[in-house]
């Protein structure tokens, strides 16, 4: 990704709940919801390679009820598609519509159907514990929690699980040393007492690295249709004019592409061109696909030499656009004309599963 965040994405991502206004006004997607304790630039995966896949559980706790809110809320995703919502209000909200279950498959609805409250459970009472360690007799404070693995494309695999406590980190596990991570003094109590229990780091490890990885795969089977299909990007260049004096600012942007992997940079006479270049990070949309938007500001006698060159799994070779003025400024189709509407509707149950160790490993 050859720019750096700037313009309206410039903002580090931060702690919301899914439908809460963000700082911009806009409410946030699921995919955005608010443990975003692993925030970060995107992956990039180049053209016709085979993209990464991820399995996150999300969890927040407040520590006292707040209108419009549920005092405890969990998220699960495949990748950025959502796959179950529970919440202390609503209860189990599955995000996708049931299927058949083989005798082969995941495990029936009724077999886990406690298995969400116990997790809510489990971070109320951490939350109490964190407010006496940090001496706090009221007001509004949050837990959250976030533990999840992956496929990356070269193969490999990665894990992580971690904890943060009012918008700042806590507590993160180092799977590889088997070592826990502590953000600060009273982090560490937390920290001698699990170092204490080789156990509970190993039993992570050993979720993280096999059971975790095992769902994925059933989930990326069961809902292939739409969690391993490719839709390639719309892209078009626009223009604007800009505060500073002999400056104008072209935009790219190129939206409706999935898997969200992507190549995108402002290229002058065939060279990626850094120079006045800035990029939102790629951000989902509600039919399920994503996009992004890069600016460059340039001279206007030199707008020619410029060019947006994306590359993505959807496209059969890369594009390199310009801009043609006004009468060019619209979206060209990476190799159709038009959307499909396929949707995000994934054809598969909301599967939640939970760590076999015991469950005194996750009490702070």
């Amino acid at each position: 990704m050859s720019c750096r965040p700037g313009r309206e994405s410039g903002r580090s991502a931060s702690h919301v709940w899914p439908g809460q206004a963000t700082e911009a006004g806009s409410p946030t997607t699921a995919a955005q919801t608010g443990l975003q304790l692993a925030s970060g630039a995107p992956h990039r995966t180049p053209s016709g390679s085979a993209a990464s896949h991820s399995l996150r559980y999300f969890h927040t706790a407040l520590s006292e009820p707040v209108q419009g809110l549920p005092q405890f809320v969990q998220v699960g995703y495949v990748d950025d598609q959502p796959i179950d919502l529970n919440d202390s209000a609503r209860q189990e909200l599955p995000q996708v519509p049931r299927m058949e279950l083989h005798a082969d498959g995941p495990w029936p609805w009724d077999r886990r159907s406690r298995a969400p409250w116990s997790a809510e459970q489990v971070s109320l009472a951490n939350l109490a514990t964190l407010q006496k360690y940090y001496s706090q007799s009221g007001g509004l404070h949050t837990l959250q929690w976030m533990f999840g693995c992956e496929l990356r494309s070269d193969g490999s695999k990665g894990g992580y699980m971690q904890f943060g406590y009012d918008g700042r980190d806590f507590l993160s596990l180092d799977k590889e040393h088997l070592r826990w991570t502590a953000a600060d003094a009273t982090a560490q109590l937390t920290k001698r007492k699990w170092e204490a229990e080789p156990a509970i780091a190993q039993g992570w490890k050993a979720y993280l690295e096999g059971e975790c990885v095992e769902w994925l795969r059933r989930y990326l089977e069961y809902g292939k249709e739409t969690l391993q299909r490719t839709e390639p990007p719309e892209v078009k260049v626009t223009h604007q004019k800009s505060s500073t004096e002999n400056v104008e600012t072209l935009v790219c942007q190129a939206h409706g592409f999935y898997p969200k992997e992507i190549e995108a940079a402002w290229t002058r006479d065939g060279e990626n061109w850094e120079h006045g270049t800035f990029c939102n990070r790629v951000a989902p949309i509600p039919d399920g696909t994503y996009y992004i938007s890069l600016y460059t500001d340039v001279e206007p006698e030199e707008r020619g030499r410029y060019r947006c060159r994306v590359a993505h799994a959807g496209l059969s070779q890369p594009l390199a656009l310009a801009w043609e003025g006004p009468a060019g400024e619209r979206w060209l189709a990476g190799g159709r004309r038009g959307r499909s509407g396929s949707g995000v509707s994934l054809g598969l149950a909301s599967l939640f599963h939970c760590q076999d160790f015991h469950q005194d490993s996750q009490y702070i």
